[in-house]
């Protein structure tokens, strides 16, 4: 049964940091490229960082330079580093397959003053 279950997230004033954790159970971890989306309310859930199963990453124009997506095969886990936060990246947090189609409950993080 594959289980991703994100943690981490919480609230956080502009300009403050946070790390995301994804742990992962049931799917050959370094098989697998990951990913993290995040939802904000009312608006269709985006992509917002990947990692490939060599360590190649991609990250979408809004979070370039602020956030560091990285992966610990031994414990088949998947992290997000977030700085600098603005209150736009206010959303819930998901962790998944990179190319989509499943993800975790998500995790709430809120960016204000």
């Amino acid at each position: 049964q594959v289980q991703f279950v994100e943690s981490g997230g919480g609230l956080v004033q502009p300009g403050g940091s946070l790390r995301l954790s994804c742990g992962t159970s049931g799917i050959i971890f370094s098989s697998y490229d990951m990913g993290w989306y995040r939802q904000a309310p009312g608006k269709q859930r985006e992509l917002v960082a990947t990692i490939t199963t060599g360590g190649s990453t991609y990250y979408a124009d809004s979070v370039k330079g602020r956030f560091s997506i990285s992966r610990d095969r031994a414990r088949a886990t998947v992290y997000l580093q977030m700085n600098s936060l603005k209150v736009e990246d206010t959303a819930v947090y998901y962790c998944g397959y990179a190319r989509g189609g499943y993800w975790g409950q998500g995790t709430q993080v809120t960016v204000s003053s």
